[in-house]
């Protein structure tokens, strides 16, 4: 089931999106509810709830299924074997030095104020990086608390799936030894536009692609991930209780910015479509902050 978190009529809704993708019928929940996005359907069975009459898609505000994450959203660097030796040969990776393929996998994350819409701009700034890249990337939406999850039992925690762009400012990457500041720049986590069920998709084989301009960038799949997402819950739940609501970005593709030279960063007025089999398409303009 595809959901969505929508704006109506002054209002936040959430809603089940219909199979041909043109319609979305909003879930019956108080004004307090709606405004937690699809975070306030986690843990719900979805078939017994009401819904109300239908809308046009055309005729509302796609937000991003979690407008405001209640947690920083945890990420995966170096996570797909390409994009891994990309990265490690790119002059950014201050991990090179241990090898290509990390041994386990290298966990950072965003703050919640960098998640936008599709359709929302991507604000840069030349004055703090002139070095921006994307990252297309499957992100996991965790269903129920746990900690010392198993690898063996984390896909019963998984309740769904979401696409996130991990918008990096590589100077910044490159400049400090933790990767926080050049991942959450305001802006650059654009989500959406859909969040599905956990039924909905194969995450072992789903294709991961990235047009910037209608060149395309990333052509992957997910069948050539480092670490699965069970490792991955594994790993993170080791010591830290995962809540429901919480959003684990896999990692990116080959492909990036930083792949090609020169580097390919992104520019004021540049358009950069991310489409992920099964979830949606996100798509973003990249805008330069004016004084």
């Amino acid at each position: 089931m595809r959901v969505a978190s929508i704006r109506h009529a002054g209002e936040r809704r959430v809603g089940i999106v219909s199979e041909d993708g043109q319609s979305i019928a909003p879930i019956a929940l108080s004004v307090d509810e709606a405004e937690h996005g699809v975070a306030a359907l986690v843990g719900k069975d979805l078939a017994t709830l009401e819904t109300l009459s239908s809308l046009p898609l055309s005729e509302v505000e796609l937000e991003a299924p979690f407008p405001r994450p209640s947690r920083n959203i945890f990420c995966v660097g170096k996570n797909y074997h390409a994009h891994a030796r990309e990265f490690s040969r790119s002059g950014f990776d201050s991990s090179a030095a241990q090898g290509e393929v990390p041994a386990h996998p290298i966990i950072f994350s965003k703050v919640p104020e960098t998640v936008v819409a599709t359709g929302a701009p991507v604000i840069i700034d030349p004055a703090i990086s002139e070095a921006i890249d994307y990252e297309a990337e499957l992100a996991v939406i965790i269903g129920k608390e746990g900690r010392g999850i198993r690898a063996e039992d984390a896909m019963d925690y998984v309740w769904g799936y979401t696409i996130v762009n991990d918008v990096t400012a590589r100077d910044l990457q490159g400049k400090y030894s933790q990767w926080l500041i050049g991942k959450s720049q305001d802006t650059f986590c654009p989500m959406g536009p859909f969040a599905v069920t956990a039924d909905e998709i194969d995450i072992s084989d789903t294709a991961v692609m990235t047009w910037v301009n209608g060149e395309e960038r990333q052509n992957a799949n997910t069948r050539d991930l480092i670490f699965d997402v069970p490792t991955i819950i594994a790993t993170i739940s080791a010591g830290v209780t995962l809540k429901p609501g919480d959003i684990i970005a896999t990692g990116t593709p080959e492909g990036v910015g930083i792949g090609f030279k020169p580097p390919k960063y992104l520019r004021d007025g540049d358009v950069v479509r991310i489409d992920i089999s099964g979830i949606g398409t996100l798509e973003n303009r990249v805008t330069e902050r004016r004084p």
